[in-house]
């Protein structure tokens, strides 16, 4: 999943919140470093991501956009899914998306001294472009693609997909909304089981 999904997936817990958005930069030793709950985060953020890779009405997705994008669709349905989050907002909160958005970035920023610097640089260009409420619009999807397509090693295509977001909007629709139920229960509970796990640790 992308980074609303995550922000999301957090459900209000500041360090949890950190930990979530931090959790591709931390490698090793360096997870001892961090607070238990920036941990917990962490943590969070990996099971949710080897949850979304492994669920199969995900796999279903990536199928119609590997023929054409290759390992670059598994990046590409975390942007739709995010897309469909943030489309469909008040169907998952009772905070409006732009409320959400400014909070998060407040939280993270208050935390900001826990940033790994690779994530610290990036931090920069996601609040000043609002990432978060940029995945709400088709042309902020094209943008994003767009952005990762130049950055990628090899051609990835990417900067096409929103298209195929276009042409399969409805189908992606009934994969988000089914696999986005499994997920926040599994992520809940999954929570629960991390930080019970390190209670008094």
């Amino acid at each position: 999943m992308n980074y609303l999904a995550h922000a999301y997936l957090s459900f209000g817990q500041d360090e949890v919140l950190v930990g979530n958005f931090i959790g591709d930069f931390v490698k090793g030793k360096m997870m001892d470093t961090f607070p238990q709950e920036v941990q917990n985060g962490i943590k969070l953020h990996r099971a949710i991501d080897l949850y979304t890779d492994t669920h199969p009405l995900v796999k279903a997705g990536q199928t119609y956009l590997r023929p054409k994008f290759r390992h670059y669709s598994t990046v590409i349905t975390d942007i739709f899914f995010d897309h469909f989050l943030a489309k469909n907002w008040e169907k998952y909160s009772d905070i409006p998306l732009q409320d959400f958005t400014q909070n998060t970035f407040s939280t993270l920023k208050h935390h900001r001294q826990l940033f790994p610097d690779r994530f610290a640089n990036m931090f920069e260009w996601m609040e000043k472009d609002n990432w978060l409420l940029k995945y709400r619009d088709m042309d902020g999807i094209r943008q994003t693609l767009t952005g990762m397509s130049r950055r990628t090693r090899f051609p990835s295509k990417m900067e096409v997909a929103h298209l195929s977001l276009i042409e399969k909007e409805a189908e992606f629709a009934v994969i988000f909304f089914a696999f986005f139920k499994d997920l926040e229960t599994f992520a809940r509970e999954k929570l629960l089981e991390i930080q019970h796990s390190n209670a008094g640790h």
